[in-house]
Parts: C-alpha cells; sequence; structure tokens
C-alpha cells in the first residue's frame, strides 16, 4: 500500500480549502473623469478587477496565473421548462398564496438525461420570482400538490390549486421563463485611439487600427447585415440603416452580436454621434480597445455617458509580447460573476484569451440583471404577467375543473373510463407544446444544448476512477497516503487502485465516522453500536506496522486500550480544521458536548524507524479532557470554527430543532446563528470558512445554503454581520453532504453532483450519478455509484482494456454507463471514484491561500514501493508542486521498475503493473475471488455525448461561423481519460426526456 510518511499536498490543501477571498474579484473604486483642462466631469464608483492580488502576493511563492473558465447559471442547466416540460406530458395548476397573490406550479416526472433515474421536477412562479426543485420518486409513495407546495416553503393558501387543461398554457408559461434573460446576447465594441478622453472622441473614430480588426477577426466573423437571417442584435437586416457590416459569432450555443463603433452609421454633422450612441450606449457590456502604451490618463468608465452601461472590459494589445491585457470594470451594484482575471491579466493565447473573454462578458451580463435597477423591472414584468394571465384563466378553471385532482392521480395513469379521453387530450397537448418548441428554435430563442456548450471539454471535477467492482456497501472514508481507509458492512479496509484490500478491522467495530491524520500519526474512529458508541484513537504508525506484519484484522476486544474516556454513547464528534497547533476534539453525548484536547508531540512522526515503547503504542493518555458543555437538544450537526488567535475565541456550530447556533468553547455561552422558517427542517452542514482570515459559516438546510460572516471576540461574545458579502440561494435538489473545495461547492444527492460557486452561489455544472454515495471529503473526494458492465467483459484482462481504451480505439458510443436499474446482458456493480482536491483547489489558484493561522511546510510524501521500504524524497522548498509530484512520480515508478514510456502519469491513473500482478497470481494459484483492484479493463467507457434524435430535435439554427466556438478540450493535469469518469453520459441525450406516462 502507498501510505504515505508526512502531511501531503492533499493534507494541505483540505487543511485551507476554506480560504478564499473576494479581492480576486476586484476592489470598488471611485472613479473621476476629467477633460483635457483638467475639469473634473463625471464620477461613479466601480470595482475594477486587473488580476493584481493582496499586498503581500509578492512574498508569496508562484502566481496566481489562470482560473477554470465556466458560463454560470448556463441555460442547458436552468431553463426547465423548455427542457423538460414543453412538449412533454406535464401538469400545470394556478392557485392564491396567503397574500392572495396568484401562482403558478408546473409538475412532471422525467428521467435525468437518459439515466434510468426518475425524479419529479418542479417550477413556481410568483411575483418574486421562479422557483425551481428536484424531488425523488417512489413507486410506492404518492406526491400531492400540497406536499410539493411545502417543499417550496409554500404551505398557507388564500386558494387551493387548481389544474389547468388548456395546452395554450405553454405558450404563456414559456414566456414567463423567457423573463429570466435572452439566450443571445449583443455587446458593443468601442475603438478608441490613444490620448483620447472623452466619449465624443472615442464615438468619433471612422476607421481602426490593424490591431483593432485582428481582434475583431478573434472575437467572430464579419457578416453582411442586409438579408441576415440568425440573431440581429438589435441592428437593420433589411436597409442598411445601421451600418453595412458587423461582427457575429456563436459561443457554447450562445449567438452573440457585437455592436462595433467603426461599423455603424458615421456623420460628420453630428459631433456626438448619436445613432453610434444609440445601440452602444443602450448595450449592458461594452468592450472598449484602446491604442497605445500605458496611456495616462487611463480610461475610465466614468467617460462614457451612459446609464445602461454597467460593465465594461478595457482590452489592449501589446505589440512588443504579441499579448493582450485586460481590465474589467463594473458598476458597485453588479454582484461579483467569475472568473476572476490572472494575475497578471495577460494573455498570450489567442484561443484562451477568447474563451475568456466571452464567458467573462456572459457571466457579466448576468450578473447585472440581478442589480436592483434590472431585478425591480424584472419582478414588475413577472406580476404584470402573473396577475393578467390568472384573471384570463380563473372563470375557465372554475368552469371546467370537476374536481381538485392530487398529482399522484393523474401520472402516471388516469381512470379507465376516462383513458381514452385523457388519452386524446395529452395527444393534443404534446402536439402543441412541440409546435411551441420548434417554433422557439427556428426564431433562434431556443436554450443551448449541452453539445452546443462544448460538454466535451474536461472539467476539474471530472473524477477518476479508484476501485472498481467494489464488492462493499462504504460507510465512510478517509485518504491514507495514496490509499484509502474505508469502513464498510465487512469491516474497514484499507483500499489501493491497484491492490487487494486490506483488512484493518473487523465487522464487530462498526465505524461511523473516522479521521487519518497523518501529519500527527493518529486515526480517530467513532464506532457506533448504540449505547456503547464510543471514540477510538490509535497510532497510525502501530497500525502501518500491522499491515505490513499481515496481522489478523483488528476486533473491537482488539480496541479497549484505544477507547477515549468519557465517549461512551456519543452520537458525533468534530475536529478543527486547522490543527498546526493543537488538536481539538468535541464529542456529542446526546445534548452534552466534551472538548478533548491533543498536544503536539515531539515524535518525529510515522516515518521515525525507531522502535516504540509499550507504553506509547496507544496515544489515549495524550489526550486530556477540558470541559463539558450543556445544551438545549441533541446536536444533529457540528462544526468546529477557528478563531483568530486560537485561544478564547474558538466556536463550536451546532444546529438542533430549528436554528442554528454558535457556542464559546471557553465559556459554554450559546448565541444564536440563525433561525429556519420552515414546517420541517433537514440540516445538512456548517461549513467554516476563511474570508481574508475572518470566520464565515455556510449554513446548509433543505434547500437552503447561507453564508454568514462571524466576528468572534476576546471577551466571549461574537459578532454576526449582516454585510454585502452574505448571500444565500437555493440547491435545485436537497442533498444530504456539501463540500467546500474553493472556487466550488459541491453538493451530493442520491443521483446527481450539483456544482456552485462559492463567492455567488451560480449554478456551474450538474452531473448525474445514480446511486451515489459521499465517503471521504476531507481531503480528496471519494464516492461510489453503480455501473453497468455487459457480460462478455474480461475484468481482469488488461489487453482487452488497453484494446478498449486506447487511443486509436474511440470509446463505445452506445454504452449506458450508470443504469440505476438492470437491463438485458448487464450485471450492476459499485465503483470507488475520486476526485482529486488539487484538481478543484490547486488549479484555480496556484499560490498558497492566507491563512489566519500559521503556515504549514508542505512535505512531500515518500515513495513507498510494494515489498521496498520507505525512501524519503527530499525537495527544495523553491520547488513548484508539479515538479515535485513529477520527481516522486518518477522515483516510484524506478523503484518498481516500471518503465518510463509516455511521459509521466496523471495522478490517479492505472499503474501499469500487469506483469507483476500475474506472477503474484500465479504463485497464489490464481487470483482470490471477492479482491477488490481496478486495472484497465474495469474503467468504463463514455457512452455517446448526444444522440442523433437530441440533434434534430435541438438545432442550432443559422449555420455556425467559421470564427464561432470550437472549444478545444484542453488537456488537464490530473484529469482521466474519458472512459473513466462516471459524469460523461451526464450529457448524453440531454434534450430527450422519457415518458413515463
Amino acid at each position: 500500500m502507498s501510505l504515505g510518511a508526512g502531511s501531503s499536498v492533499s493534507e494541505d490543501l483540505g487543511c485551507r480549502r476554506g480560504d478564499f477571498s473576494r479581492k480576486h474579484y476586484g476592489s470598488v473604486e471611485l472613479l473621476i473623469s476629467s477633460d483635457a483642462d483638467g475639469a473634473i466631469q463625471r464620477a461613479g464608483r466601480f470595482r475594477v478587477e486587473n488580476g493584481s492580488s493582496d499586498e503581500n502576493a509578492g512574498a508569496l511563492p508562484g502566481t496566481w496565473r489562470r482560473t477554470d473558465v465556466h458560463l454560470e447559471n448556463p441555460e442547458y442547466h436552468t431553463r426547465w421548462y423548455f427542457k423538460y416540460f414543453l412538449g412533454q406530458v406535464h401538469q400545470n395548476y394556478i392557485g392564491n398564496d396567503a397574500e392572495k397573490s396568484p401562482f403558478f406550479l408546473s409538475v412532471t416526472l422525467s428521467d435525468q438525461n437518459n439515466q434510468r433515474v426518475p425524479q419529479y421536477r418542479a417550477i413556481l412562479w410568483r411575483k418574486t420570482g421562479t422557483q425551481k426543485i428536484c424531488l425523488p420518486y417512489s413507486p410506492t409513495k404518492t406526491l400531492s400538490v400540497k406536499s410539493i407546495l411545502s417543499a417550496m416553503d409554500l404551505d398557507k393558501f388564500e386558494k387551493g390549486p387548481r389544474e389547468i387543461f388548456h395546452p395554450e398554457i405553454q405558450k404563456d408559461l414559456l414566456v414567463l421563463e423567457e423573463q429570466e434573460g435572452s439566450v443571445n446576447f449583443k455587446f458593443g465594441v468601442l475603438y478608441a485611439k490613444d490620448g483620447q478622453l472623452t466619449d465624443d472622441e472615442m464615438f468619433s473614430n471612422e476607421t481602426g487600427s490593424d490591431a483593432f480588426q485582428k481582434f475583431l477577426n478573434l472575437l467572430g466573423d464579419t457578416i453582411t447585415l442586409k438579408g441576415w437571417t440568425g440573431y440581429r442584435g438589435g441592428l437593420d437586416t433589411k436597409n442598411d440603416t445601421t451600418g453595412i457590416h458587423s461582427v457575429y459569432t456563436v459561443y457554447q450555443g450562445h449567438e452573440i452580436m457585437f455592436h462595433v463603433s467603426t461599423m455603424l452609421p458615421y456623420s460628420k454633422e453630428n459631433k456626438q454621434q448619436v445613432e453610434r450612441k444609440r445601440h452602444i450606449g443602450n448595450d449592458i457590456v461594452t468592450i472598449v480597445f484602446q491604442e497605445g502604451e500605458e496611456p495616462c490618463p487611463a480610461f475610465k468608465p466614468s467617460m462614457i455617458r451612459s446609464h445602461f452601461t454597467h460593465i465594461f472590459a478595457l482590452v489592449r494589445y501589446e505589440p512588443q509580447n504579441d499579448n493582450y491585457r485586460l481590465k474589467i470594470f463594473s458598476e458597485e451594484s453588479v454582484p461579483l460573476f467569475g472568473p476572476p482575471l490572472p494575475s497578471p491579466p495577460v494573455f498570450t493565447d489567442r484561443q484562451e484569451f477568447r474563451d475568456f473573454l466571452l464567458v467573462k462578458l456572459i457571466n457579466g451580463e448576468k450578473a447585472t440583471l440581478e442589480t436592483p435597477t434590472f431585478a425591480q423591472k424584472r419582478r414588475r414584468t413577472l406580476d404584470m404577467l402573473i396577475r393578467s394571465l390568472y384573471q384570463d384563466l380563473m372563470p375557465d378553471v372554475h368552469k371546467n375543473m370537476l374536481n381538485r385532482r392530487s398529482f399522484s392521480d393523474v401520472l402516471p395513469e388516469s381512470p379507465k373510463s376516462a383513458r381514452k379521453k385523457e388519452e386524446a387530450r395529452q395527444a393534443e397537448f404534446v402536439r402543441i407544446g412541440q409546435a411551441l418548441k420548434l417554433k422557439s428554435i427556428v426564431r433562434v430563442d431556443a436554450p443551448p444544448s449541452l453539445v452546443a456548450s462544448g460538454i466535451c471539454k474536461k472539467e476539474p471535477w471530472e473524477p477518476q476512477c479508484f476501485c472498481s467492482n467494489f464488492p462493499h456497501e462504504a460507510v465512510c472514508a478517509d485518504p491514507w497516503g495514496q490509499a484509502l481507509l474505508v469502513s464498510t458492512d465487512a469491516g474497514v479496509l484499507l483500499v489501493d487502485d491497484d491492490l487487494p484490500s486490506v483488512p484493518v478491522f473487523d465487522r464487530t467495530l462498526p465505524v461511523k465516522q473516522m479521521h487519518v491524520l497523518e501529519a500527527l500519526d493518529l486515526l480517530i474512529l467513532r464506532a457506533d453500536k448504540g449505547k456503547d458508541a464510543r471514540l477510538f484513537v490509535f497510532r497510525l504508525s502501530a497500525v502501518q506496522r500491522g499491515i505490513e506484519g499481515k496481522q489478523a484484522a483488528r476486533s473491537r476486544c482488539d480496541c479497549r486500550e484505544n477507547k477515549l474516556e468519557k465517549t461512551k454513547g456519543c452520537h458525533l464528534y468534530a475536529i478543527n480544521t486547522h490543527h498546526s497547533r493543537e488538536l481539538r476534539v468535541i464529542v456529542a453525548i446526546r445534548n452534552k458536548l466534551l472538548l478533548v484536547t491533543r498536544k503536539h508531540s515531539q515524535r518525529s512522526g510515522p516515518a521515525d524507524p525507531a522502535p516504540l515503547s509499550p507504553v506509547s503504542e496507544s496515544p489515549v493518555e495524550e489526550f486530556q479532557y477540558i470541559r463539558e458543555i450543556c445544551l438545549s437538544d441533541p446536536p444533529v450537526v457540528m462544526t468546529l470554527v477557528d478563531g483568530p488567535t486560537e485561544e478564547s475565541d474558538n466556536l463550536i456550530c451546532v444546529a438542533y430543532r430549528h436554528q442554528f447556533d454558535v457556542v464559546n468553547e471557553s465559556t459554554g455561552e450559546a448565541f444564536r446563528l440563525h433561525h429556519v422558517e420552515a414546517s420541517r427542517v433537514h440540516f445538512v452542514a456548517a461549513i467554516d470558512v476563511y474570508e481574508d482570515g475572518e470566520a464565515g459559516l455556510l449554513l446548509c438546510y433543505n434547500y437552503s445554503c447561507i453564508y454568514k460572516k462571524v466576528c468572534p471576540f476576546n471577551g466571549g461574545s461574537f459578532l454576526v454581520q449582516p454585510s454585502a458579502s452574505d448571500f444565500q440561494f437555493c440547491w435545485n435538489q436537497a442533498p444530504y453532504a456539501i463540500v467546500c473545495a474553493f472556487p466550488y461547492l459541491l453538493a451530493f444527492t442520491t443521483d446527481s453532483i450539483e456544482i456552485r460557486l462559492v463567492v455567488n452561489g451560480n449554478l456551474v455544472h450538474t452531473a448525474v450519478v445514480p446511486q451515489l454515495q459521499l465517503v471521504a471529503s476531507r481531503s480528496d473526494i471519494y464516492f461510489t455509484a453503480t455501473a453497468a458492465e455487459r457480460e462478455g467483459w474480461s475484468a481482469g484482462s488488461s489487453k482487452a482494456a488497453s484494446a478498449h481504451n486506447s487511443p486509436q480505439t474511440p470509446p463505445g458510443r452506445d454504452a449506458n454507463v450508470f443504469p440505476s436499474s438492470l437491463g438485458e446482458g448487464e450485471i450492476q456493480s459499485k465503483n470507488l471514484y475520486k476526485i482529486p482536491l488539487r484538481n478543484l483547489v490547486g488549479r484555480s489558484i496556484e499560490r498558497p491561500l492566507k491563512s489566519p493561522l500559521v503556515s504549514k511546510v508542505i512535505t512531500p510524501p515518500t515513495s513507498v514501493g510494494l515489498g521496498i521500504a520507505a525512501i524519503p524524497v527530499t525537495h527544495s522548498l523553491s520547488l513548484s508542486r508539479m515538479e515535485i509530484k513529477e520527481i516522486a512520480s518518477r522515483t516510484r515508478r524506478e523503484l518498481l521498475g516500471l518503465s518510463d514510456e509516455g511521459g509521466p502519469r496523471s495522478e490517479g491513473t492505472p499503474k501499469p503493473k500487469p506483469k507483476a500482478r500475474k506472477r503474484l497470481e500465479e504463485s497464489q494459484g490464481g487470483p482470490k475471488p471477492g479482491t477488490v483492484r481496478s486495472t484497465s479493463s474495469d474503467r468504463i467507457t463514455s457512452g455517446s455525448l448526444e444522440s442523433p434524435s437530441t440533434a434534430e430535435a435541438n438545432p442550432e439554427g443559422p449555420c455556425q461561423p467559421a470564427g464561432s466556438d470550437q472549444d478545444p478540450g484542453a488537456d488537464r493535469e490530473g484529469s482521466p481519460v474519458w472512459g473513466s469518469s462516471p459524469f460523461q453520459l451526464a450529457a448524453s441525450s440531454d434534450e430527450d426526456v422519457i415518458d413515463l406516462k
């Protein structure tokens, strides 16, 4: 087993992954513009992004070079009615809430991306906005409209909901969804010569330079407006009144028209160029291409007289280095949006610059629609449309409604007496819906599909298959070096991705929680067996010696000396995330909390070859009981929050009943943090995060997630500061676990992973993973999920695997990877997957983040080979993590006698050791049944990214020009091959929804 000999990079990342800073997204400044004589013209407050970090960034190793570029709240994940409802059998309801405000509810039973995961989707339209949720489907449990509305926190009605049978309601609901914003965009492009200080001078430029023309060619294609049939962005395509040519492109399915100042009509008599300002001045986002060196004075948004433009992207071409420099100005009220600029904000790769700029502009326009000015207009429009539709429909509903029907009475089957009539009504309903869908596609108003959105590119959350055909039910786990310590129904096993699992504890010790602390040479377990539940502590070095000595798995009786005193009956425990000074453990026994600490010992760590005395075999004596704290109720969720000094300002966040409280560790005094206004509360998590060194909490319950900043004081009290940085959002599906890995928040449900951004809660991606179970997330993320393998595949044949996954052989395009129910010729199994934390955290920020605690020294793990003693590998701290990882990987291959062909392997890929394994199996009489191993033949292959029927059902509209988005999948270090990811088929047949009528 590959057991690390110290604090690994992943563990260090795990300790600081909750640290983040909004400074990466710019700071608000008062910008004042003046004329050539120095007279002040206008002023405004804008958030300026120029890629610079805090003042201490220069002293930190490495730089923040690049970020992953994602569209936020992408339409193929947010436009539910068009995607899942329109043209499908579904139900629509109308009602009045307790405040006599009308609302509409749409519900459908659909299969999630053809993954055989049936679920209910519900959309609630109210004057305050739209709410969307997913509810699990159960063939034995009926679902009523009341229960759906209750899940949306709508429990009281002035008038109960009634069903709308008229098929034309689909057209009106589609209009309501379109109020969320356009799927196509228009951006202004303003050319500014060196030294120009006013918008009149900039708009008066008749032509641009060669550098400006090259920039326009990078943005898109020059098209002739007359006769143009695509998205026109408000330009005249009949009489050439807005110019003869323009620049147009398609990016990830979004059509974009650029209003280029030098292509719009020019008037010599009109110095203000009103015709040009009429278009560019009414664009929410404008690109300013400025010529010359770093100008003095620099461009400022206040130079442009516009009450509508909220975001300016300042682009400068540097001919001496042949690169582009970018700077973003956002009006103060615009919420944060990504991606943040790299430092320095210089782009040499043309395609990378184009991708970054277009994504930044699209995300910026979406964020602007959430400002008070635009949000109020949208709410007024939505309220007017809902009330008007309510007045038109209510008389018809009362006239034609025979009775109120619960949702379960309609789907999946109608009464026999009215079946023919109901089938005819549904057929007409579907026909009209499909006609509306086709009309939206033809008029280029349809949301983009996943195929058009570049889903083929590899993402940082893509998992690697860690262990195929895992035969046990996993309860919890924690990484140990390159291996994983897993608690299962058969006991605690040590699992490596290429070796048989090793039993560590037998099933008499049912472990429900565990922490592997390599830096402290500790293993902490909570064995839950009713009233006899206990906390156990072990030395990792002692456990490792038992594994190396091939000792039998320990039973509960063998662990008597490892029981931690006073922990009998515990149902929950938590440790502090940063334990650089002192390990703190909070143990919950009903409504009582025990604070236990353990100081750092002077031992040299688990790699110390010196023999241990029998007295120090168990670390129980090193733990000391500090105090006991009584609560009013047993906690359901518990998290430790580190104070700035770690003296008397440490806090404990607990969740019980309908509230989150924080408790001072020193005094035991509890303070109310948040009260949940809901009839039923399911607490999920309280995650401690540290924004620029200040503690904050992400409180997750039901479908909600709230961020609150917490400021403790030495006097024993604390302050919950309501600030502009606080935010709240709702998940689309109720999660059972949340993982924070800045810049991402990952919500785990029973069949999906919903990925959002920490800074604003915006949705980035939803991955469908049937029968998903999270088992470990403290450093790298591990989870199990079902897989289907066709009978006839050789699970142990590396030859068959290499043929199936070789670069010359494309993966099969007809394999359903993750069905939740078995089909003919399929064998259901579970795989163990891993999402490397470095892909989530390290790729976005390559320099260490500022921590409120003492910084750690990152010690590279030693290379441990099969049957070879651990040889420590020392490196200079000036080496980058990438260099350290490559050296360690090369050393391990040399120790194992492996060839170095093909270059360094990425983390998590299978090790090519078929000969060694074959000799081992022959010496043992063949492979043992039931052993867990992962060969390349166990890697699942991806299915088709989009079925032909989907491509026909959702075309792009007009032909995509040569300058449109191509999205080549950039190689990411540590990213798996496509065949090893369970997220691949999240895109397969995404627009096709199975009719489960």
